[in-house]
């Protein structure tokens, strides 16, 4: 009964939204754990373990609504200066993640990863591997895992990789325009239109940097593991209420 209640109410929110002006790409800075378990007076670990299943309950909630692409900030290259104990929490916590095999099935997501894989656990690569095969045949959204991921690096892995290219003479230097730099970033998707933050923090944070260049913004105080079904539909309302020029009239 409570199941069939709680399909009945997403729904109610899935209608409310203009379904010919969703966004194609979503990005979500999943900000606020800490604060979180803080304010229950648990463990950071906790408040991480919280936020990992609302990923999963807004995943699975947005591809229900329609959206193609989703990309989740879950680990940044500035994220190492955090304390040993927890970044370690945070990697079992991906371990766990990565190992549940029933992992978003039932809405057919599939999963990939953009950032540096190469500082990870060889148990970790594994993993990610095996839930980009397990996944590879769900075709109805696709859900980025940022780990170990910067913005800055992406660009300068971008821009160290056309250096090369030019090197070996399989690119003329006057030929780089804004499309060479896109191709050659891990994104292999539209840019993203939507980028939620909530937590009630202003900024980037490394996130996306290139590929939010005409995104729309929408920030809240809420902690993401209480990040509801409900918040998801008011950003998508307040941006489909928006007027996106892009430099025109």
């Amino acid at each position: 009964m409570f199941k069939f209640l709680k399909r009945k109410k997403q729904a109610a929110f899935i209608n409310e939204v203009d379904q010919e002006n969703l966004p194609r790409h979503v990005g979500i800075i999943m900000d606020g754990n800490g604060r979180w378990a803080k304010s229950r007076g648990l463990p950071r670990s906790a408040g991480h373990r919280a936020g990992a299943a609302t990923l999963k309950k807004i995943t699975e909630f947005a591809s229900d609504m329609g959206i193609r692409y989703i990309t989740a900030y879950a680990f940044s290259t500035e994220n190492w200066k955090r304390p040993k104990a927890e970044i370690d929490a945070l990697m079992d916590l991906l371990l766990d993640y990565l190992k549940d095999k029933k992992l978003l099935e039932g809405n057919q997501v599939r999963l990939k990863f953009i950032g540096d894989r190469s500082v990870l656990t060889d148990e970790i690569k594994e993993q990610m591997e095996i839930a980009e095969e397990e996944s590879a045949g769900r075709d109805k959204t696709i859900l980025y895992l940022a780990i170990n991921y910067g913005g800055q690096q992406e660009i300068t892995k971008a821009v160290r990789t056309i250096c090369q290219k030019a090197a070996a003479g399989q690119l003329d230097p006057g030929g780089v325009t804004e499309q060479t730099i896109s191709e050659n970033l891990y994104t292999e998707i539209p840019d993203v239109d939507l980028i939620i933050r909530p937590s009630g923090e202003f900024r980037l944070s490394n996130f996306l940097l290139w590929q939010s260049a005409y995104s729309e913004f929408w920030f809240s105080n809420i902690n993401w593991p209480d990040f509801s079904e409900k918040d998801f539909t008011q950003a998508i309302l307040d941006y489909q209420n928006r007027n996106r020029r892009f430099g025109g009239i």
